[in-house]
């Protein structure tokens, strides 16, 4: 069995980074960890609460996760696993509220009702297909489904007044939806790393270089940006969890598992409601159709917020494009990314996404007046003077290396690990935040494959989430079971 890591770097201070110390301080209780961040504050880029979606993501209301088959039936498949992943990331959650390494008096994470929104005769009849297709699994079978204006309005008031009496419309709703706030629950766990025995958290931190020794090592050269003094250490084992930046840094490392890879950077726009009257008459993250050729952090929401406590009202996000792989990255981000191993995949990523560009220059030019008249659709009686603009954060989309393709634009989130497992890079958005910790999992079977099958490991990793190893996707006995314990432990709304 391989030998275990004794020096672990973790780069990058958000929630990926987090999680991973968190597990494997749990699994390797002996080894020293030091987390490295750019910036002088935890989670402060895509995990803080301003700049991640915060939804909570579990399948519940993103309509960008059930795309139309050809045959117009409704694919389920990313649903449902998304479902279960986020399952997963609340028994973790509930772990650190019993182990006392969250802090409960101001909850990260609360309940609020997830709702999908359409109007048109072809959109209801897309909601139906989509209802009726979830609803045969336990996850969702609590799901409602309405088209009666009356009712629809007595959910969401704000979003059904001056509406036509014989508009089509459709509603699905459910009741166990959450919003988190990650940058909070990110900054509960490495205030808990901080404290315990080994771990080091360096700040104002910068990577420079990784390089991998002869003896099986990570070489690491880093500036520290408050002195502006540079040195270098080792590492047995590296994670790169630096969001938008983790691209340029694995390029560094050089693994030939990481050729091929490029990333397109998508940035991200919010209106803010600044009226506590409308706030109040709104408590839902209600989720429309994505327009057509638009990146999935693009699908609308009108979107209910708790953040460190108050409650707060978002609509967007608008999709914009800037070069930078971070919100506080370098303009220089997206071409020093590009060297000879992701030229044609990014080329030919581009000519085959046509649609996206032609989207997001269209995101990039428009007024506010345009964004308003964007939010009346879902909000008709919206206030112009209510609502302001807020930047949100920086995402960077995967491009693959395709043999027929040339190469692919990817949603989602990708692991890349080295052939002995001594680096991992997770590159890709969203839903990062609410399913790291079954990303990180994948991590861990990646990097350490036969611990991870260990009765040891395994006894350890069911601590931390009793369902480990079984499926709540099939079996919806266990499913409502663990339902009832993490709602009762996070002090969520009760479950009938």
């Amino acid at each position: 069995m391989k030998k275990l890591p004794k020096r672990i770097a973790l780069i990058g201070a958000g929630i990926m980074s987090a999680t991973l110390g968190i597990l494997i301080k749990k699994l390797i209780p002996d080894a020293t960890i030091d987390i490295y961040e750019r910036l002088d504050e935890i989670s402060a880029e895509s995990s803080d609460a301003w700049n991640n979606a915060g939804t909570g993501h579990s399948a519940f209301c993103e309509l960008n996760y059930t795309p139309t088959n050809e045959d117009g039936s409704i694919n389920i498949d990313k649903a449902v696993k998304i479902g279960g992943q986020f399952e997963v990331s609340k028994q973790f959650w509930s772990f650190l509220v019993e182990s006392d390494m969250a802090d409960t008096k101001v909850p990260f994470i609360n309940d609020i009702d997830h709702m999908s929104f359409v109007w048109g005769a072809d959109n209801v009849e897309f909601l139906k297909k989509r209802y009726a297709a979830l609803t045969q699994y336990a996850m969702f079978e609590d799901m409602i489904y309405s088209e009666d204006h009356d009712q629809i309005a007595n959910w969401v008031p704000l979003m059904m007044k001056n509406r036509e009496i014989n508009e089509p419309l459709a509603v699905t709703r459910m009741d166990i939806g959450t919003d988190v706030n990650f940058g909070a629950v990110t900054r509960d766990m490495i205030g808990y790393l901080k404290n315990t025995d080994d771990v080091n958290i360096h700040l104002g931190h910068e990577i420079q270089d990784l390089t991998y020794t002869k003896d099986g090592k990570w070489s690491i050269d880093i500036e520290n940006l408050i002195t502006d003094k540079e040195f270098s250490t080792e590492a047995d084992y590296v994670f790169i969890g630096a969001g938008g930046g983790s691209l340029l840094l694995l390029e560094k490392s050089d693994i030939p598992e990481g050729l091929g890879y490029g990333g397109f950077p998508v940035s991200g726009q919010w209106l803010r409601c600044d009226n506590p009257d409308v706030i109040a008459k709104h408590e839902a993250k209600v989720y429309g159709k994505a327009s057509t050729g638009s990146p999935p952090m693009s699908v609308p929401h009108l979107d209910t917020r708790i953040i460190n406590g108050k409650q707060c009202l978002l609509f967007g996000p608008y999709a914009g494009f800037s070069t930078k792989f971070l919100k506080n990255g370098s303009y220089w981000d997206l071409p020093l990314s590009i060297e000879m191993h992701n030229v044609w995949p990014m080329l030919s990523a581009g000519l085959q996404n046509i649609d996206l560009t032609k989207y997001l220059v269209e995101q990039v030019f428009q007024s506010m007046d345009d964004r308003l008249d964007f939010l009346k659709l879902y909000y008709p009686e919206a206030n112009d003077d209510d609502w302001k603009l807020e930047i949100a954060g920086q995402r960077v989309q995967i491009i693959k290396k395709d043999e027929e393709e040339g190469g692919v634009l990817k949603f989602g989130t990708e692991v890349v690990t080295n052939e002995d497992g001594s680096l991992s890079a997770l590159l890709g958005a969203s839903p990062g935040a609410s399913t790291s910790v079954s990303i990180m999992i994948d991590v861990l079977k990646k990097s350490f494959p036969d611990h991870m099958e260990s009765a040891d490991w395994k006894n350890k990793m069911k601590e931390m989430i009793p369902t480990y190893g079984e499926s709540l996707v099939d079996n919806g006995k266990l499913l409502h079971k663990t339902r009832q314990r993490t709602t009762s432990i996070l002090k969520l709304e009760s479950i009938n």
